[in-house]
């Protein structure tokens, strides 16, 4: 006999909501949610989609009806619930605007439980705009089957990051001077990868990171990585040999 399919199917169309879900709730979106499902997907009546709120997991839903600027979903069962992350934060100096959402878009994508934006001396970019960064990396939660979706912090000059960093978090700073290779670093457990902008750290704040008791310079292999890139390539990096690469995928 034919393989019977599963369902619900891994290809209905997913979204976040801020609303607390349950079974048997209704809710109305509107604005681009309701755009997307009613005017680009053109669903129906009795269409599915999933749903997740960064709390209970994820749900199954119908569209009970469906107009150019509202639609109406009834929740209709629980999926599974919120997923458990690895702890390792991604402390990054903010670039420009362009390698900055790709950077966001991807280190949600690879499973980084927290963002947290850092102002160093050098850095070039003067505001930051978390409510695009939030819109970039639910985008990317929806795309990439996450239920949990990143913590996004506000800027913060490096002193008070390291005078109120968590002693049992490892911070593992990407220095352009060396240190050691980052696989090596790497361990189960909470930790952060702090990249710098692209002048680098200056000698000051290499040395009050370096003094932090938790802190260990890495390096990212023989090449100068832009900082969008190494930051990418920290995480990859750390979750092959501490995070949840080594799970099976979910079926």
């Amino acid at each position: 006999m034919p393989a019977i399919p599963a369902w619900p199917p891994s290809s209905l169309p997913r979204l976040f909501v801020e609303q607390t879900l349950f079974d048997g709730l209704t809710l109305t979106l509107d604005g681009a949610p309701a755009n997307y499902l009613g005017n680009v997907l053109r669903l129906g009546a009795g269409a599915e989609v999933k749903l997740f709120d960064d709390q209970t997991g994820e749900w199954l839903a119908r569209v009970e009806e469906a107009g150019r600027k509202r639609v109406t979903l009834v929740v209709t069962r629980h999926l599974r619930p919120r997923e458990n992350v690895p702890d390792l934060w991604l402390v990054f100096a903010p670039v420009k605007r362009a390698p900055l959402d790709w950077m966001i878009e991807k280190a949600t994508e690879l499973g980084v439980a927290r963002l947290v934006p850092v102002v160093t001396q050098r850095t070039v970019v003067d505001r930051v705009n978390l409510d695009r960064l939030r819109a970039i990396s639910i985008e990317a939660a929806e795309q990439c089957d996450r239920t949990a979706l990143p913590a996004l912090d506000e800027p913060v000059k490096p002193d008070k990051l390291l005078n109120n960093w968590p002693a049992e978090r490892a911070l593992l700073f990407a220095d352009e001077e060396g240190g050691v290779p980052l696989q090596q670093a790497a361990k189960p457990g909470p930790a952060a990868i702090l990249i710098g902008p692209e002048g680098g750290f200056t000698a000051e704040e290499r040395e009050a990171i370096g003094a932090l008791p938790s802190s260990q310079a890495v390096a990212l292999g023989p090449r100068i990585l832009r900082a969008e890139t190494a930051a990418l390539a920290a995480l990859s990096l750390w979750m092959a040999v501490a995070g949840d690469w080594s799970r099976p995928p979910r079926t």
